[in-house]
């Protein structure tokens, strides 16, 4: 039996299987990059909810494992070398998760390195520009009488869809006919954007058409219908 009892994270969310990986999550565009491709490759894991209504990922417990204080971290029991791995940042967490099981990302070096640049993409682009249109247009921004920042977020929104619409012309994922953690990346902060985020006329995403099918794709697979909804609400 493997022994987590020095992450001081156990304590807080007991491992009931700690041979399995860890993952402290909630269903964020972020959090659920992790539980997707858990779900995509068919490591055996557990899921614990961090509640931000609770301020869980602000606990010391938390913290102990990620002092950035965000979602996802995961602790992996047999990391390299059999030696458990704790990690943080979705971005990490999908390369490491692909390199460690083989599955999606390619083996060919060019290929791995063109999934890498569109996970940067979504992590230096996606992510941040989606969630401040998110935040200027759903949530307190929306009360801002100053409309710039929502309207420079919409400008660069639609910049960003545009980039992704022309890189899936005649493609069914981003890298052919290959699903990877480039889409896993992606999924969710778009399906936020036009969903939870309430932009889908803001930023006209139905003339970005080679988007909107590749998001269909995606959603259509059953591992990303599941872990969008891991960890599950309390």
């Amino acid at each position: 039996m493997t022994d987590l009892s020095d992450f001081p994270i156990t304590r807080r969310w007991p491992a009931r299987y700690p041979d399995r990986i860890q993952l402290y999550s909630l269903n964020t565009p972020n959090g659920v990059k992790a539980s997707i491709i858990l779900e995509e490759i068919g490591l055996p894991y557990e899921a614990h909810l961090v509640d931000f209504g609770k301020d869980d990922q602000k606990s010391p417990e938390f913290l102990s494992l990620n002092l950035n204080g965000k979602i996802p971290a995961l602790i992996d029991p047999d990391g390299p070398g059999g030696t458990p791995l704790a990690l943080f940042e979705s971005g990490a967490i999908l390369l490491y998760l692909a390199d460690k099981t083989g599955q999606f990302i390619p083996s060919d070096p060019a290929g791995r390195w063109h999934a890498i640049q569109w996970v940067m993409f979504q992590m230096g682009g996606v992510g941040p520009m989606f969630g401040q249109l998110g935040f200027f247009n759903k949530f307190a921004g929306r009360a801002w009488p100053d409309k710039r920042p929502l309207e420079r977020y919409v400008a660069e929104a639609k910049r960003l869809l545009g980039v992704m619409d022309t890189a899936l012309a005649g493609k069914t994922w981003f890298l052919g006919e290959e699903y990877t953690i480039a889409d896993i990346s992606m999924l969710g902060w778009v399906r936020n954007l036009i969903g939870f985020y309430e932009a889908r006329e803001l930023v006209g995403f139905d003339r970005y058409a080679n988007v909107a099918a590749w998001l269909e794709r995606g959603l259509a697979r059953p591992a990303v219908q599941r872990g969008l909804e891991i960890p599950a609400k309390g």
